[in-house]
């Protein structure tokens, strides 16, 4: 789109200087050699006149009178011939070889004849300076109406790459993407659509993940209790063998029905976000700096980060954001002093730790052993961010845990990136590929 609105802007400008420039150029140089013929002529009059003066005076007629007419500032040099009523010829100035313009007049009350003579080069580039000067203007229009459009170019495009980034976010598992308005009316509302379209999808998944938490406890408390009693009725009749065949086939079909819920329960977990991926974590937790940064200078408390760039874990991006995003804000609300994200491995598994610290007076005793669960909070809040944080880090294979009350640390337990797993080996990096205005093809095979 860029390269199509440049063009557009560029095309529009030189069809401008085309029919109006050219057209302008050849006037103006016509125009400026009529000038100069008309001023030859009233010189070429004026001199005509002075020396009917001198004449009528009988004062003699010399080169030094016309030599004031030869030239000056601002006007071409010239030839001066007079032919005076007696034949004589007095003439000034240096005489013009070849191709040359004359201008002539008579006297009104003599027979005295004046001709003025300038070289013709010089009258027809007095005229090519006006062409050169409307080229140049030309030029300056084109590379003002180049930088113009590049900047226009940019201000419209810059908020559909934003848009772009946004729909990747939402295919990735973060539902929830920041869109900053960008001026210019369409764009905002194609992300004003795309910001409520996420919000439903985020109420979806939400009591999607629900559900499954729900029928996760509500299929297995039964199917347990189920099997508890098959075998409390098998241990009260151990000599039936009748009994105890029933109580055998009957546990083996509440095992398959066990197995079966698991499988369910298992697929819906993948369907709701298990598609793990190398995540670079230093690329989230910036991410996070950028989005919480300015409200903890606003409160005066420094957020610091400690993770090294080369750190790579399997996790969904969305959800690792938003289990990032829920501690660094529970840090904030309930937090103190300095926050400390930071990355360490976990023993020699490959695994990897992120930690969340602060300074404040860290998790109350009472509140310690259940604040995992839903609607447990402190008082500030409703008690759902870190039980769904502990969900979503479930998900991806991970876990989280509360490692120490005061001061407080989070750690959040990752799988690390296998060696089978490394963009590097897995796909090596390629050639260049140019993404400038001309492409090359490629030759057959």
């Amino acid at each position: 789109m860029r390269r199509r609105m440049i063009l557009a802007t560029v095309s529009a400008v030189a069809v401008a200087v085309i029919l109006l420039g050219f057209p302008l150029a050849f006037l103006g140089a016509q125009l400026v050699k009529d000038n100069e013929l008309r001023e030859l002529q009233i010189r070429a009059t004026n001199i005509a006149r002075a020396v009917e003066g001198r004449l009528g005076r009988e004062d003699p007629v010399t080169p030094d009178v016309l030599e004031p007419y030869v030239g000056g500032e601002g006007r071409l040099g010239a030839y001066i011939e007079v032919v005076l009523p007696t034949g004589e010829r007095v003439t000034a100035g240096e005489e013009v070889e070849g191709r040359r313009q004359m201008v002539g007049a008579l006297g009104s009350s003599s027979n005295t004849l004046v001709y003025v003579y300038v070289p013709y080069w010089d009258l027809y580039l007095r005229s090519v300076q006006i062409i050169m000067l409307v080229v140049v203007a030309a030029v300056v229009a084109l590379g003002a109406s180049i930088l113009v459009a590049i900047w226009q170019a940019n201000r419209l495009s810059a908020p559909l790459l934003y848009l772009a980034a946004s729909a990747e976010q939402i295919g990735s598992g973060q539902v929830r993407p920041r869109v900053e308005p960008s001026g210019v009316e369409e764009i905002d509302l194609v992300a004003a659509e795309l910001v409520r379209s996420s919000d439903r999808l985020a109420q979806r998944l939400a009591v999607e993940r629900q559900f499954s938490s729900d029928a996760s406890h509500q299929l297995r408390t039964p199917l347990t209790a189920l099997t508890m009693r098959i075998e409390e009725m098998a241990l009260a009749a151990p000599d039936n063998e009748e009994i105890q065949e029933e109580a055998r086939v009957s546990l083996e079909q509440v095992e398959r029905l066990v197995t079966v819920v698991d499988d369910l329960l298992a697929r819906t977990r993948r369907a709701l976000g298990g598609n793990n991926e190398a995540v670079r974590l230093a690329d989230i937790v910036n991410q996070q700096v950028e989005e919480w940064g300015p409200t903890f200078e606003a409160l005066d408390r420094e957020l610091v980060v400690d993770v090294d760039p080369a750190t790579m874990v399997l996790a969904t991006p969305g959800g690792l954001a938003q289990v990032l995003a829920t501690l660094v804000e529970n840090s904030l609300k309930h937090g103190g002093g300095t926050t400390t994200v930071r990355s360490r491995a976990s023993g020699t598994s490959g695994a990897v730790v992120i930690e969340v610290s602060d300074e404040g007076p860290g998790v109350p005793d009472e509140l310690a052993p259940h604040i995992f669960e839903r609607e447990v909070t402190s008082g500030a809040g409703t008690g759902l961010g870190l039980a769904l944080a502990r969900d979503l880090a479930a998900a991806d294979g991970g876990r989280l845990e509360l490692s120490q009350r005061r001061p407080p640390v989070f750690s959040l337990f990752l799988s690390g990136v296998p060696k089978s797993l490394d963009p590097s080996v897995v796909l090596p990096v390629g050639s260049v590929v140019s993404s400038g205005w001309s492409r090359r093809r490629r030759p057959p095979t």
